[in-house]
């Protein structure tokens, strides 16, 4: 059996009046559109509460998320239902599926490379392992372990240059202090992948000692100065010209 099932993923399902409007006036991507959209829920100064896929099911929406927050993901969500008449629940019924090519399911909507994703009834062998070490080896950072929770600025882990945040969908939480920073270009520090084959102790978010790969944040000058950082293209054309800013400031 081919192993496609991300068994640290779970799914919420979000059903009932208006649940695309509801979702976002919260989050920081546009949900109204096509989906499936990687999107965060924010704190009121733009850091990192949850990050997390959203796929459309009919009239409902999924929320492909980390199967370890997702009860608290669903009570952050209660919490600004109101009176609203929305159901909030887990989707036993359905899995999170990913391989890295192929024709099944869709491109992740992050990055083209991260391979395809699709949600569907019928699990099969755990894909977990190769999935991180797929993504770490583009630096593309998710999940508690790597942004923190109420850590780090959403525009801090990339969201601009992963698709992770609408600049003209109007208000959500966090909105205001991510807009700024996005206008007044002042991300100075960025979530990146390095190699550590040692423990990195404080210095990093996260270790992964099997594949040798620690997550840091990182000021954008010391980036390109480290020769252990996994620059993808992505991320090398998102710091350089920061670099050149800053050179030219010195």
């Amino acid at each position: 059996m081919t192993a496609t099932t991300l068994t640290d993923r779970a799914l919420l399902r979000l059903s009932g009046d208006d649940v695309r409007g509801f979702l976002q006036g919260l989050v920081t991507n546009d949900v109204t559109g096509a989906l499936p959209v990687w999107a965060g829920l924010l704190s009121a100064q733009g850091k990192a509460l949850f990050d997390f896929l959203v796929w459309a099911d009919g009239e409902d929406l999924l929320i492909d998320c980390e199967a370890a927050q997702a009860d608290s993901l669903a009570r952050r969500l209660t919490l600004y239902r109101l009176r609203r008449k929305i159901e909030i629940a887990r989707e036993s019924a359905l899995a999170v599926h990913w391989s890295p090519d192929g024709d099944a399911g869709v491109p992740d909507p992050r990055l083209p490379e991260l391979g395809r994703r699709w949600v569907d009834a019928a699990p099969d062998e755990p894909a977990d392992a190769a999935w991180r070490a797929h993504r770490l080896g583009l630096g593309v950072a998710e999940g508690l372990a790597e942004l923190g929770q109420d850590k780090t600025l959403w525009l801090e882990a990339n969201a601009a240059e992963l698709g992770g945040v609408s600049f003209t969908k109007g208000c959500y939480v966090g909105q205001e202090n991510t807009a700024r920073m996005n206008w007044r270009q002042k991300v100075n520090r960025r979530l990146v992948a390095v190699r550590a084959e040692a423990d990195p102790g404080e210095a990093a978010r996260a270790w992964y000692p099997e594949l040798g790969i620690a997550v840091r944040l990182m000021r954008i000058a010391d980036i390109a100065a480290d020769p252990g950082t996994l620059r993808p293209a992505w991320l090398d054309r998102a710091t350089t010209p920061a670099e050149d800013a800053s050179v030219k400031e010195g």
